[in-house]
C-alpha cells in the first residue's frame, strides 16, 4: 500500500504532484535543491551551471486560460500571455491556496533514488537527499520525479568543427544568456531556430550589431495572436479542429497548414520553409518576420565550420568577424540520481509507457512528470500525468501487464532516433495526449452524455478552446466549479485588454 511519496522538484509539476497526492490521501514529501518553487520559472541571474531558469524577458508561449491549473483559474486581470515573473506569482497563489509549501523541504537535492532490497515485494525507494552537506536516508513508498526535460544543457561542440580550438570569439549556451547589454555593439551568431533561438535572435537583434540565426531544419513560424486578436492556442486548439484534422489526410493538413501560415508571410520568400519540405518545426515568434524583413536578423543555413574570426556554412558562404556564437541547441536528460537498472530501462521518454512509467519495473511505484512537449501546454499535460499517477498509487487505477505496456510503447516509438536535445522528438498532440491520460485517469469529459444533459456546456466543451477546466466535469477530482470556469473563459481572455472601452455597438459579431 503507498503512503509515502517522494517528490522531486519543486516546478510546476512538482506543485501539481504535491496537490494531487494529497487529494488522493497520500502523504508527500518534496526535495528542492534550490530556495524556492517555481523551477524553470523562477528567474535568477545566477549563470551556476546546474541552475537551469528562464531569460529575463521571456513570455509564455501558451495562453494563461490553457496553460492554468484545471481547478484554479489565473486572475483574470492577468494578461492573457504571461512573463515569467507573472507565472511564478500565480504559482505561488497556487501553492498557497492549497496549502502546498509545508511538504516541501528547500535546499535540499536529491542525491540518489534506489530501489529497496525487497523492492520485487514492498515497491520502496531509498532516497538519499543532502543539505547543507549533510546527507540523509529516506525510505518511500513511491517517487515521483517531476525535474522536467531543461536538465543540463546540450552543447554539440563535436559537430562545429573549430569552434573550441580555431574560433578567438565567445562561445555559450543559450542557459548561460541573461543581459542583452552583455551582447551590444557584437556580431553575434545564433545557433538553433526553436523558440528559444527565435527569441533571442530577436532580442539580440535591438542592441546587436548584427545578428545570423542559423536554422538546419524547415521552420514554420506562427503568432501568439490569431483570428480577431484571440490567442493562437485558444483558437486552435479545440475539440473541433482536433476531430477534422484526425479524419483528413496528413498531406492535405500539411496543405491547409501551410496556407494559413503563408497568408500571413510567405515561408519559402524568407528561406524558412517550403511545401516540400519534411520534419517541418514550429515556432511562436511575432517579431522575427519583421526582423528578418528589415535585417536586423540574417537567416543563415547550418555552420560547416568556424576559422579564427568567421563561421562558414553549407551553403558556401561566410560570414566575417563573429563576436560571440550562442548555441539555442536544447537540453538532455539524464536522471542521473536514478540507479543504472532503472535509468538503462529507458533512452529517453519515448520508452515510457504513456510517457510515465518504466514499464518493467516489478512495482509501478516510480513514475516520471513532465517529460513531454505538447502542441499545447505542458503544464496542464503534467498535471494530468500527476492525477493519473496518484491513482494509482492510491488503488484507484492499475496498470495493464508488462507486455502490454511495451507493446504500446513499441507501436508509438519512431523508428529514426534524432538529435538528443530536440524537443520535436518529445512533441505530441495536446488534445490527443491530455485526453488519452485523461482516458487512464478516468476523467475525460464525455461530450455526448453532456450534449444530453448539459446541451450549452457541450457545445462549449466541443467547438470551444480545450482548457484544463474540461478533466475537472466529471470522475475523480471532480470540481464543482468547472463548468463556470468553462462559461466564463472569453470573459476572462477579454477582460485584460478591455482597459480602455469603444462603442462598439454598430459591430453586429
Amino acid at each position: 500500500m503507498v503512503r509515502r511519496v517522494a517528490v522531486i522538484g519543486a516546478g510546476v509539476g512538482g506543485l501539481a504532484s504535491i496537490k494531487c497526492c494529497l487529494d488522493e490521501g497520500l502523504e508527500p514529501t518534496c526535495f528542492e535543491r534550490s530556495e524556492d518553487i517555481g523551477g524553470l520559472w523562477r528567474y535568477t541571474d545566477s549563470t551556476d551551471s546546474r541552475r537551469v531558469s528562464v531569460y529575463p524577458l521571456l513570455i509564455t508561449n501558451t495562453s494563461k486560460e490553457m496553460s492554468c491549473f484545471s481547478d484554479f483559474p489565473c486572475p483574470e486581470d492577468f494578461p492573457n500571455f504571461l512573463p515569467h515573473s507573472l507565472l511564478l506569482e500565480y504559482y505561488r497563489m497556487y501553492a498557497q491556496h492549497f496549502d502546498l509549501l509545508r511538504h516541501i523541504h528547500f535546499k535540499t537535492t536529491a542525491v540518489s533514488v534506489r530501489k529497496r532490497p525487497d523492492f520485487a515485494t514492498s515497491g520502496q525507494w531509498e532516497v538519499v537527499t543532502e543539505t547543507n552537506g549533510v546527507q540523509e536516508s529516506h525510505v518511500f513508498d513511491a517517487v515521483m520525479v517531476c525535474t522536467g526535460h531543461y536538465q543540463e544543457p546540450y552543447l554539440p561542440l563535436a559537430s562545429f568543427p573549430g569552434i573550441d580550438t580555431r574560433f578567438k570569439g565567445r562561445y555559450l549556451h543559450s542557459q548561460q544568456y541573461k543581459d542583452p547589454e552583455a551582447f551590444r555593439g557584437k556580431r553575434v551568431l545564433v545557433v538553433g531556430i526553436g523558440n528559444t533561438g527565435g527569441d533571442l535572435a530577436v532580442q539580440l537583434s535591438r542592441v546587436a550589431a548584427k545578428v545570423f540565426l542559423s536554422a538546419r531544419s524547415s521552420t514554420l513560424v506562427f503568432s501568439r495572436v490569431s483570428d480577431h486578436g484571440f490567442p493562437f492556442d485558444m483558437v486552435k486548439n479545440t475539440r473541433f479542429n482536433h476531430l477534422v484534422e484526425s479524419l483528413l489526410p496528413s498531406a492535405l493538413m500539411k496543405r491547409i497548414m501551410f496556407r494559413q501560415v503563408n497568408s500571413w508571410f510567405n515561408h519559402a520568400n524568407y528561406g524558412l520553409a517550403s511545401t516540400k519540405s519534411s520534419n517541418v518545426k514550429r515556432i511562436l515568434n511575432e517579431e522575427l518576420p519583421f526582423c528578418l524583413l528589415c535585417g536586423t536578423v540574417v537567416l543563415k543555413p547550418k555552420v560547416k565550420e568556424f576559422t579564427e574570426t568567421s563561421a562558414l556554412f553549407d551553403d558556401g558562404t561566410t560570414e566575417e568577424n563573429i563576436d560571440v556564437v550562442l548555441f539555442a541547441t536544447g537540453y538532455v536528460f539524464p536522471f542521473s540520481f536514478l540507479e543504472e537498472s532503472v535509468r538503462s530501462q529507458f533512452d529517453d521518454n519515448r520508452s515510457l509507457y504513456k510517457r510515465v512509467f518504466p514499464p518493467h519495473l516489478e512495482k509501478p511505484t516510480l513514475a516520471i512528470i513532465g517529460l513531454i512537449q505538447l502542441t499545447g501546454s505542458v503544464m496542464v499535460g503534467s498535471e494530468m500525468q500527476a492525477r493519473w499517477v496518484t491513482g494509482i498509487f492510491a488503488g484507484w487505477n492499475k496498470l495493464p501487464p508488462t507486455s502490454r505496456m511495451m507493446a504500446d510503447v513499441l507501436k508509438k516509438k519512431p523508428l529514426v532516433k534524432r538529435n538528443p536535445s530536440e524537443r520535436e522528438n518529445l512533441k505530441m498532440s495536446f488534445i490527443s495526449y491530455t485526453d488519452e491520460i485523461a482516458s487512464c485517469a478516468g476523467v475525460k469529459p464525455n461530450v455526448l452524455r453532456l450534449l444530453l444533459t448539459d446541451p450549452r456546456l457541450a457545445l462549449a466543451v466541443f467547438f470551444g478552446p480545450c482548457t484544463p477546466y474540461q478533466y475537472r466535469l466529471m470522475g475523480r477530482g471532480k470540481w464543482s466549479g468547472a463548468r463556470d470556469a468553462i462559461l466564463t473563459q472569453w470573459q476572462r481572455t477579454l477582460k485584460p485588454l478591455r482597459t480602455r472601452v469603444v462603442d462598439d455597438s454598430s459591430d453586429g459579431s
